[in-house]
């Protein structure tokens, strides 16, 4: 996920957290709030891939 510092609206920092905890758990990999260093590229990258489903689809959705 980018970086904290590069989010352009600071008020959905909690938001895109719970975003990126709840793509976790629907891929299957457990994060813990804060430092997830410990992540495979794999791992970060489902997530990462998950959320652009998500997203992909909700603007999908949003053309209808």
């Amino acid at each position: 996920m980018a970086n904290r510092s590069n989010i352009a609206v600071p008020e959905a920092k909690e938001a895109l957290e719970r975003f990126k905890m709840e793509a976790a758990s629907e891929v299957g990999v457990n994060l813990k709030q804060g430092y997830n260093g410990d992540l495979t590229s794999k791992q970060a990258g489902s997530i990462g891939g998950q959320m652009v489903k998500k997203m992909i689809e909700s603007y999908e959705k949003s053309m209808k």
